[in-house]
């Protein structure tokens, strides 16, 4: 998919004519970044109440277990029942704590990842948009580029987003993890899209450096070793 980018930038940039603001991706990037925070704070959210149910749990048991010298002979069977009853509940839900936080690394590294494609975009678009060695046509097809991998991100953000309200939903641990695992994936693909795509623009444009100065200044202004 890149090389197609790439090679409609360097073959047929000069059929396209400029429409709108060149700016006007750049609030979109923020609203996804500020989605993305809140898909990580709904799952801290997630996780607190997950250690706050079993923290209940855990002191319903010491209240059962103080009271165990209280207990008569005939009273027992009933205090084994609650006591197996609590204990199943308190494993259960220990095992749900665990699920919750094996996927929430898992969650949270992949938002990261999307801020890391908003940032990255937003960095290499404000350069670009400096840059005299490409014309307004290109900028142009440069910006639906972008624009196109910011739409696939917010889809990404949305599919997270589906995974933090499964845990309040009847969703399987497979189910779930099948998301996650596409998402991921997904975002991997857009990264590695924008980053190939950003490289081959700096390099477009100091192969249009008209001497060893401007290409000096390229150099510095993306960082090119």
């Amino acid at each position: 998919m890149l090389k197609k980018y790439v090679f409609i930038l360097l073959v047929s940039l000069a059929t396209i004519t400029p429409a709108g603001s060149a700016q006007a991706a750049i609030p979109w990037a923020q609203i996804i970044k500020e989605a993305v925070k809140k898909v990580v704070k709904a799952v801290d959210l997630l996780i607190q109440r997950r250690q706050n149910a079993v923290i209940k749990l855990q002191n319903a048991q010491k209240a059962l277990e103080n009271t165990m010298a209280k207990l008569k002979l005939d009273e027992i069977t009933d205090w084994v029942k609650k006591q197996r009853d609590l204990y199943k509940e308190y494993y259960d839900e220990l095992k749900k704590v665990k699920a919750v936080i094996a996927y929430y690394f898992k969650i949270k590294e992949i938002a990261q990842k999307q801020v890391l494609i908003v940032e990255e975009y937003q960095k290499a678009w404000a350069l670009f948009q400096k840059d005299k060695h490409f014309t307004a046509a290109e900028l142009y097809y440069m910006q639906k580029v972008y624009e196109g991998m910011l739409d696939q991100t917010a889809k990404n953000v949305d599919l997270l987003t589906l995974v933090v309200k499964s845990f309040s939903v009847q969703m399987s641990d497979v189910k779930r993890l099948e998301i996650i695992d596409k998402t991921a994936l997904n975002v991997d693909q857009v990264y590695d899209e924008l980053s190939s795509f950003n490289y081959e623009n700096k390099l477009l444009s100091l192969s249009r450096a008209s001497s060893a100065f401007d290409a000096k200044v390229v150099k510095e202004l993306y960082g090119i070793q």
